[in-house]
């Protein structure tokens, strides 16, 4: 009697078992990397192909393959499918090729059916059976017309996705007047709201064109550093209270928390005083005694 021939052990599904392996993926144009699972080891640098909710696509992996921890992934993980081949980066640069080809079309139907849209970048997925198109917009634009026109001349599902102006300025880069890449570009994944509180709330003169960024939005600036300046304004009064200091009536007309220092005003004369000696009660979270060992 003939032994029964051993199957083949199956790789383990996202339903049945964990990925043995997690890998930080980066894509071109993308500071943010992203988590896949794996079934091999993969080293930093290689060029692997992934499945996202676009399709597929080709990475870099950023950080090596490291075990699996569900504690540390959100949402759904996608697995990534191979190593990139030969064939694979080929086609990626073909595409890259397509994608400038369908710009121009795509540009081309814009200016025929004058619809109000900026077109800011095309790509193509690695198999080619999606084309996504983004561009700018301050209202909502009605692009069946469009579709139209694009089904006639590309081949593949059309996808056309419309971000705001922080997006823009994402995508297309920049210094900003620190002398730095565009925050945006350099490390942000997500936009969280700014507003103008967050100006005040730093004492600075309300001109909304300096306090904008390259994409004409309040700078994000704002917000990271808004947190410290709260820390630092706590137990201060309010800007044009009345105080008095060395025997004197004054209003606080300014001051530079930065520097712990106020400007006082009176008919007579302006002071610039510390903040230590206007205000010798104050704790300073800063200046919090330790413990000597």
């Amino acid at each position: 009697m003939s032994k029964p021939q051993q199957q083949p052990a199956k790789k383990p599904t996202l339903k049945s078992k964990p990925f043995p392996y997690m890998v930080y993926i980066q894509f071109d144009g993308s500071k943010k990397a992203y988590s896949f699972g794996a079934f091999d080891e993969y080293k930093t640098n290689e060029s692997v192909v992934v499945e996202t909710v676009r399709g597929q696509e080709i990475g870099t992996v950023y950080v090596p393959s490291l075990p699996y921890d569900e504690s540390k992934i959100k949402g759904d993980i996608k697995p990534i499918l191979r190593r990139a081949t030969e064939k694979d980066l080929k086609r990626k640069a073909e595409n890259e090729e397509k994608a400038r080809e369908a710009m121009d079309i795509c540009q081309a139907a814009i200016t025929k059916l004058a619809l109000d849209m900026h077109l800011i970048s095309c790509e193509y997925t690695l198999d080619r059976s999606k084309i996504m198109f983004t561009y700018v917009s301050d209202d909502r634009v009605d692009f069946r017309g469009l579709l139209k026109e694009l089904a006639g001349q590309l081949q593949g599902r059309i996808e056309l996705r419309q971000v705001g102006p922080r997006n823009k300025a994402k995508l297309v880069g920049g210094i900003g007047i620190c002398g730095m890449e565009c925050c945006c570009s350099r490390f942000m994944s997500d936009f969280d709201t700014v507003s103008i509180n967050m100006a005040k709330n730093q004492l600075l003169a309300l001109n909304i064109s300096k306090l904008s960024g390259q994409c004409g939005k309040l700078k994000c600036c704002l917000r990271f550093e808004n947190d410290e300046y709260t820390k630092l304004r706590k137990n201060l009064p309010k800007l044009n209270s009345q105080i008095e200091y060395n025997g004197s009536n004054y209003r606080i007309t300014g001051m530079n928390v930065l520097q712990k220092q106020a400007k006082l005003e009176n008919r007579e004369e302006t002071l610039f005083v510390s903040f230590e000696e206007l205000f010798p009660g104050r704790k300073d979270e800063d200046n919090e005694p330790t413990e000597k060992l």
